[in-house]
């Protein structure tokens, strides 16, 4: 059942799912990425499933600008730290100390902003479809933010931007509000940062993800980071690999 608090005066909405037997007592947040949601990217994939049958509590919400939460139309309310402060007054919210953080792409630099700026909050990061873009890209290009605003799919002819225009459609996203995210949550975070992140981290890309970066240079960067290639899967597709999955219950079972 989905149900909303307030971060930042905004209503955010959220799953709060009890583990399937006995509770093993370490939560997991997860977020989604770009023009997803948390029923398109944790629900349907079978994430949420896979976590609670290994004895997890999982909590999983909306972005602003996503899925049931409110989407503001102002770039500034998508920087990555304001977004990283939604997923933190989420867990205050549940009276949650500490939890293990599993982003994609957008989502994994969001769960990188959040355990930079709150470490304590955070006991391991898994970061799914971002690579070494987290510090030497600002996220998806800005013709994606474009693509958004075009009339119509057929307007566009980038393959990118038709593939982002059309997972938009696909999940009756907020057009508008998509573009105003992608304008304002260019952040990187330099090499000083990243090494600053201390708690264990997964970094997992697929081995043919054109849009996430180097998982090995990142991990390489964390001060316990470990990458692991999603074999034969592009940057959609590499959402609901089996392969991921048990990689990311190894690591979580591992800390």
């Amino acid at each position: 059942m989905v149900a909303f608090f307030n971060s930042g005066g905004l209503s955010i909405a959220y799953i709060d799912v009890a583990p399937q037997g006995a509770d093993r007592g370490e939560p997991i947040l997860l977020i989604h990425g770009f023009a997803s949601n948390h029923r398109v990217n944790w629900v349907n994939p079978r994430w949420v499933d896979t976590l609670t049958g290994a004895g997890r509590r999982v909590i999983a919400f909306d972005n602003r600008g996503h899925g049931q939460s409110d989407k503001p139309t102002d770039p500034e309310a998508y920087h990555s730290a304001t977004m990283a402060e939604d997923a933190a007054n989420l867990l205050d919210h549940l009276g949650i100390s500490r939890a293990d953080a599993m982003g994609y792409s957008m989502g994994a630099r969001i769960a990188s902003f959040l355990a930079l700026a709150r470490p304590e909050l955070v006991r391991s990061l898994i970061l799914g479809g971002l690579g070494d873009h987290l510090t030497d890209g600002v996220g998806l290009p800005l013709g994606i933010a474009d693509a958004m605003e075009a009339a119509s799919l057929d307007e566009l002819s980038d393959p990118m931007q038709r593939m982002f225009r059309a997972f938009a459609e696909q999940t009756k996203s907020d057009l508008p509000a998509l573009a105003a995210c992608i304008r304002g949550s260019r952040q990187t975070l330099d090499e000083n940062e990243v090494r600053r992140i201390a708690c264990p981290a997964l970094v997992a890309v697929g081995t043919r993800d054109a849009v996430a970066g180097d998982p090995h240079r990142l991990a390489a960067m964390l001060a316990q980071g470990e990458a692991f290639d999603i074999p034969g899967r592009d940057h959609n597709l590499a959402v609901g690999d089996k392969a991921y999955k048990a990689r990311a219950l190894a690591f979580l079972d591992s800390l």
